[in-house]
């Protein structure tokens, strides 16, 4: 699509949230001739506006409201771009709707900058990060052009506004990204996996899956479905879908699987990798690994490009990152687990004993699935933060728990005088960080800078 349908009639854009991806979206806009309003309800002292950005969009001619918006003039506007931040019951939102005026995301604004590009648009619960940078990295070993851009840190209109055209843009997308995103349409689109997360945003759980479910708004003949085979509630909700469909599982053959017995990784029938070569923990990372070699493979690159990329791929910051050993405790950085399904498959993932920190800001889901993959090997939970009692509470018959407070420093200090030699510390806190952080990398980089200075 282009930005005429948004140029019609004169009327400005309204630009709800000021993150990076407002920013780079009322950029976008202003460089296509479009008056722009950009509003947030954060003030100018809050973090989550960036003065930089906000100075960027005044200079680009784009008027700017901190602390508040005006509702009657997101009313009259042309069309109204949300941040992925922003809950879709939120009153400028509501202001939009009930004016008739389309809401669309950041996505939309970058995707209409950039025709003719190739798009592998990845989503799901857990791994979306990791698959996004693995895939961008496994295109460049195989000589095709690619970026990774998104929910993995660059705005999709920031990189029409740097003016890049690759051949293929590797895209992770969020749920609440899909929510508002309508013209995207994948060259090749992937599901990781389907767990509960976003309670704390969602009213039900099928709210969430059915905007998981966007990814496959577009879809034709001609498109291209990557899924999870081992996921029923993945492949439940994929049957169906116009396009062709190809699978990754573990332990047993698909399009591309890990033969367990062989340890090795299998694409298209013929051994890709063995496990040992690939330098990433767990079997969820395995799977990763994986459903990027399919998207890879079907996009074009080469086998000996995917294998040598797999070989040289390495764990990105804060999803089971090896910090150090100290003493032989291997302290292991997955401050990005903010949901119980993604810290089970981490305890999963530990061959060893371990001491798991667990807490943070709850997001409406029990912990109790955690005990059973636990059991055994867990030498003691820490139950911190806001969570701690709910986490004490549901684990407590289960697991050895310790109960600590806001104090991050004595939380790590008590996991060390926990451990033993041999043993793992796993940060997967199973909650989100804004209790005591400013995000799950200020949790994660403090937890770093901690093991560090032992």
């Amino acid at each position: 699509m282009s930005f005429t349908r948004w140029r019609q009639g004169g009327r400005e854009a309204a630009v709800i949230g000021l993150g990076k991806s407002g920013v780079a979206a009322g950029l976008l806009l202003r460089r296509e001739g479009i008056a722009v309003y950009a509003s947030d309800r954060a003030g100018e002292a809050d973090k989550a506006v960036g003065a930089e950005g906000v100075g960027r969009l005044v200079h680009g001619g784009a008027e700017v409201q901190l602390g508040g918006h005006d509702l009657a003039r997101i009313a009259r506007a042309g069309v109204c771009v949300v941040s992925p931040g922003v809950p879709p019951g939120a009153p400028p939102l509501k202001a939009a709707r009930d004016a008739g005026v389309p809401i669309v995301s950041e996505l939309d604004v970058g995707y209409a900058a950039l025709p003719g590009t190739k798009f592998a648009v990845i989503t799901g619960t857990n791994g979306k990060t990791t698959t996004t940078a693995l895939t961008g990295h496994l295109l460049q070993a195989g000589g095709l052009g690619a970026i990774a851009a998104g929910n993995i840190g660059r705005p999709l209109a920031q990189v029409a506004i740097d003016g890049e055209r690759p051949e293929w843009v590797v895209l992770e997308i969020s749920s609440f990204q899909l929510h508002d995103t309508h013209d995207l349409v994948p060259t090749i689109g992937a599901m990781t996996n389907l767990a509960p997360d976003h309670l704390d945003r969602y009213a039900t759980l099928e709210e969430y899956y059915a905007d998981k479910d966007r990814l496959y708004l577009n879809a034709t003949a001609t498109s291209c479905w990557v899924t999870n085979g081992d996921d029923a509630e993945v492949e439940r909700r994929a049957a169906g879908r116009p396009g062709e469909r190809l699978r990754f599982r573990i332990g047993r053959e698909a399009e591309a699987w890990y033969a367990k017995d062989e340890r090795a990784l299998m694409l298209q029938g013929d051994r890709l990798l063995p496990r040992e070569e690939l330098g990433l923990l767990g079997d969820h990372n395995v799977a990763n690994a994986l459903c990027a070699s399919l998207i890879a493979w079907r996009a074009g690159a080469p086998f000996e490009g995917i294998r040598s990329g797999l070989r040289s791929f390495r764990a990105l910051p804060h999803r089971m990152e090896p910090v150090r050993s100290v003493g032989n405790v291997l302290w292991i950085n997955d401050s990005k687990a903010t949901n119980v399904a993604s810290t089970l498959v981490a305890v999963q993932a530990l061959d060893r004993p371990f001491i798991l920190l667990l807490g943070g800001r709850h997001k409406g889901e029990p912990y109790t699935a955690l005990a059973a993959a636990a059991t055994g090997r867990c030498r003691a939970v820490i139950a911190y933060g806001e969570s701690r009692e709910l986490v004490a509470g549901d684990l407590d018959p289960l697991l050895p728990v310790t109960r600590a407070g806001n104090d991050f420093e004595a939380v790590l200090a008590e996991a060390r005088r926990l451990a033993r030699p041999g043993d793992a510390v796993l940060l997967s806190p199973a909650c989100s960080s804004y209790d005591m952080f400013q995000n799950y990398e200020d949790r994660g980089a403090q937890f770093r800078a901690a093991v560090e200075a032992m």
